[in-house]
C-alpha cells in the first residue's frame, strides 16, 4: 500500500533517520503534546500533497515525511492542533505544491509554513511553551515560560549546562545541542547535507552576534549563549541544507549561509521577533538562485593532449626505413 502511494527517495530517509534521537528527546521533554503535533502534521502534510499529486497523476514523494518531520519539531508545545494543521496545509501546497512539486519549489515548505504561522499568530509562536522534561509533566498547564532568547532579552542569566544538553524551553526539536550535532555529522558522514551551508549559516551567526555584543548593541546577548539559544543549530543542519531551495555552487554556498546568518541576527537584535532564523532563511531562499548566477562556473581541467596513435602502414613503414 504505502509503496504504491509514495515516491521511493532514498536520501530523504536518511534526513528522517537523524531527525529520530531528536524526537525521542523531545518526547521526554514534552510528553504527549509532541505525538498530538506529530500526527496532525502528518495526517494534513501528506493529505495535502496526496491532493495535489493526485491531479498530476503522480506519487506522493517521501520528502513531505521529512516536511513534517522538520515543520513538526519547529513547533512550540502548547501551539493548538488546529493552528499546526493550517500551518502544514500552507506549508506543503504553497510552499511547494503550486510551483509544481518536489524539485521545483523555491521555498523551503517546512520553514514557509512555520514563518506564516509566525507572522499570523505571533502571540501562540512567542509564548507556547512549556517547562521541559518528565515527559511534559512538569507543568502542564504553564503557557508562559521562558525561553533562553527570552530570559537573555529580559536581562537575564541562562544556565549554560542545561542549554547543552536541551532540558530549556523552546520549540520541541531546537534545544538538544548534542543530538543536533550527532544529526549534523550522520547527514554529512552520508553526503545527504552540505557540510558549507551548515558551517557558513553558524559561523556568520556566531560573527555577527559577537560583533553586536562587542559593540554594546545586544549587551543581553553574550555569544555563546546566544549561539545555543533559539532555532539557529536546528535551522542550520535540516532547514538551511534543504538541496531544493540552496545553491549548488560552492562560493554561492556560503554566501547563502552569510546571508541567513546575517539576517537572524538583525532580526533578533532589531526587531520585535525574539527569533530571526525563519526570516533569514527566506531572504536566503529568494537569493539562492542568483547567487548560483552570478557565481562563475568551475573551470574544467584540460585532459593532457593524447599523442596520435600511428596507422599500421605507417608503422610497418617506419620499421622498414
Amino acid at each position: 500500500m504505502f509503496q504504491n502511494l509514495f515516491q521511493k527517495q532514498v536520501i530523504m530517509r536518511r534526513v528522517i533517520y537523524s531527525l529520530v534521537p531528536v524526537f525521542l528527546f523531545s518526547i521526554y521533554l514534552y510528553g504527549w503534546r509532541v505525538l498530538a503535533i506529530t500526527a496532525v502534521t502528518f495526517v494534513f502534510g501528506i493529505l495535502t500533497e496526496y491532493v495535489f499529486e493526485k491531479v498530476r497523476k503522480k506519487k506522493v514523494s517521501e520528502a513531505v515525511l521529512v516536511t513534517c518531520t522538520i515543520y513538526a519539531l519547529s513547533m512550540p508545545p502548547k501551539t493548538p492542533l488546529w493552528i499546526v494543521a493550517v500551518g502544514i496545509i500552507f506549508a506543503v501546497a504553497i510552499g511547494k505544491e503550486v510551483y509544481g512539486g518536489f524539485g521545483r519549489n523555491v521555498f523551503n515548505p517546512a520553514i514557509t509554513g512555520r514563518l506564516f504561522l509566525y507572522i499570523t499568530f505571533p502571540t501562540v509562536m512567542t509564548s507556547a511553551w512549556m517547562t521541559p522534561g518528565n515527559f511534559g509533566m512538569n507543568a502542564v498547564d504553564a503557557t508562559s515560560t521562558a525561553t533562553p532568547l527570552g530570559i537573555m532579552h529580559a536581562g537575564g542569566h541562562v544556565d549554560f549546562l542545561n542549554m547543552l544538553v536541551g532540558l530549556r524551553a523552546g520549540s520541541l526539536g531546537e534545544s538538544p545541542v548534542i543530538l543536533i550535532l550527532l544529526g549534523a555529522v550522520y547527514l554529512i558522514w552520508t553526503k545527504t547535507g552540505q557540510w558549507r551551508l551548515m558551517l557558513s549559516t553558524f559561523l556568520s551567526a556566531a560573527a555577527f552576534t559577537t560583533i553586536f555584543w562587542a559593540v554594546g548593541a545586544s549587551p543581553y546577548y553574550p555569544p555563546l549563549d546566544a549561539m545555543m539559544a533559539g532555532s539557529i543549530l536546528y535551522m542550520s543542519v535540516w532547514m538551511v541544507t534543504d538541496p531544493v531551495s540552496a545553491p549548488n555552487k560552492k562560493p554561492a554556498q556560503w554566501l547563502y549561509g552569510l546571508i541567513i546568518g546575517g539576517v537572524t541576527v538583525l532580526v533578533r537584535t532589531f526587531s520585535g521577533f525574539p527569533e530571526g532564523v525563519s526570516f533569514g532563511i527566506m531572504v536566503g531562499n529568494v537569493c539562492a538562485s542568483l547567487l548560483d548566477e552570478l557565481m562563475p562556473n568551475p573551470k574544467k581541467k584540460k585532459a593532457p593532449a593524447k599523442k596520435p596513435t600511428p596507422s599500421p602502414a605507417a608503422a610497418g613503414a617506419e620499421g622498414g626505413s
